[in-house]
């Protein structure tokens, strides 16, 4: 690898957010720069449908990273997530003719074929992620290099997205005078942020609550087993408390974020709370058991939805490094909570891990994305490595 000094930029474009981290990477090592974020506009219930406003909020989120950073941003990657998402599980199959030993390009070519599926007209191929190998019949091989064999078949998940929707990602950023290095499933940016290959190795997922959705990312090993992406987020916990009250969706938002607990009792539940009025009416009280009740039923539909995704592919059970909150509705204090009593795992919050120098005030759930994004960014930066990574994580960044 290039000991010149390179700039990793990871460009986060949420519903309710745009956040932008800058990196510089500089022998082998790196070390934040700056960050920047905007409110994001142009987007309806999670989907984009104003190009120009989107791109506006790029570019001023970038912007604000460039005056931090005190340099100049060309190419960044950005991250895509939402029901714009899916993922599915697809096998490639290549027959070798005669015996021989299994080299790299062989992992790859299987891999390749394995990636030849019928898509429909308005879906494309986001990223692809091997799972395992199965050599002459025989399964489970991780990495099967040097094995002799005459028949090798590749495992992998498939996550694509909506055309129109990534089109319009791209031109968005294309519009603010930024170069798209490439588009990456959100939630695996952030397990490159927070969770380590060990963790990995024991079973682990990544449940990222945003505005509009939550997006989940659920690894054994190397292998990310599933990619998929659920209809709730931290929105509908707000119009929940908007209707129950009978208040504004913005007062909920603020009742929600400054006296919210997902889980009754972790709180003192008789506290009385000052709810607004609408039309300038007197505000009146009520008590903090009213608003918790109300959050504590949408996280546990939350939590229960996200152990139907992970029984599809059986893993309700056996997830023994636990789940990983990231997003603003990890923020909502009870929710590692909640997701423990759900999910019947060990839970915790997704925290910007790697990268040297990381400021404390970023040091929170929303910005692990952002950080690994630049994260990943960074690894593609790093070509040499690239092409000697092992196993496959070597073949995900071919």
């Amino acid at each position: 690898m290039s000991s010149k000094r390179q700039i990793a930029v990871g460009v986060d474009a949420g519903s309710a957010r745009v956040r932008c981290a800058i990196c510089i990477l500089e022998g082998g090592r790196l070390r934040y720069a700056g960050h920047g974020e905007a409110s994001s506009r142009g987007f309806t219930r999670g989907r984009i449908t104003d190009q120009g406003a989107l791109s506006a909020s790029i570019q001023q989120a970038v912007q604000a990273a460039e005056r931090v950073a005190e340099v100049s941003v060309e190419g960044v990657v950005i991250g895509m997530g939402g029901s714009a998402v899916a993922g599915a599980n697809s096998r490639g199959l290549y027959e070798f003719g005669r015996p021989r030993d299994i080299e790299a390009d062989d992992l790859g070519y299987a891999v390749e074929r394995a990636t030849r599926v019928r898509l429909e007209d308005d879906r494309m191929i986001l990223q692809v992620f091997p799972q395992d190998f199965i050599v002459d019949g025989r399964a489970g091989y991780r990495n099967p290099r040097g094995a002799l064999c005459s028949r090798l078949e590749a495992n992998v998940h498939v996550v694509t997205v909506s055309v129109q929707d990534h089109q319009c990602l791209v031109n968005a950023a294309n519009q603010a005078q930024l170069t798209v290095e490439e588009t990456v499933f959100e939630p695996m940016a952030a397990a490159y942020a927070a969770v380590l290959p060990e963790d990995r190795n024991r079973g682990v997922a990544v449940v990222d609550i945003g505005a509009h959705s939550t997006d989940i990312a659920v690894y054994d090993g190397d292998a990310l087993l599933l990619a998929s992406s659920l209809a709730l987020g931290g929105d509908h916990f707000s119009r929940d408390v908007a209707h129950a009250l009978s208040i504004a969706f913005s007062d909920a938002e603020m009742l929600k974020e400054e006296f919210g607990c997902a889980l009754l009792g972790l709180t003192c539940d008789a506290t009385l709370i000052e709810v607004p009025s609408p039309d300038g009416r007197p505000s009146r009280e009520a008590t903090r058991k009213e608003l918790n009740y109300v959050l504590e039923a949408r996280a546990d539909q939350l939590f229960q939805h996200v152990k139907l995704e992970l029984a599809k592919v059986g893993m309700e059970q056996s997830l023994l490094e636990g789940v990983v909150l990231t997003g603003g509705g990890a923020l909502l204090t009870g929710m590692c909570d909640m997701a423990e009593r759900g999910l019947n795992c060990q839970a915790r919050n997704a925290l910007p891990i790697g990268i040297e120098e990381w400021p404390l005030d970023v040091d929170n759930p929303n910005w692990t994305t952002a950080a690994g994004i630049a994260m990943y960014s960074a690894r593609l930066k790093m070509k040499e490595q690239k092409r000697k990574a092992p196993g496959f994580m070597g073949l995900v960044l071919r």
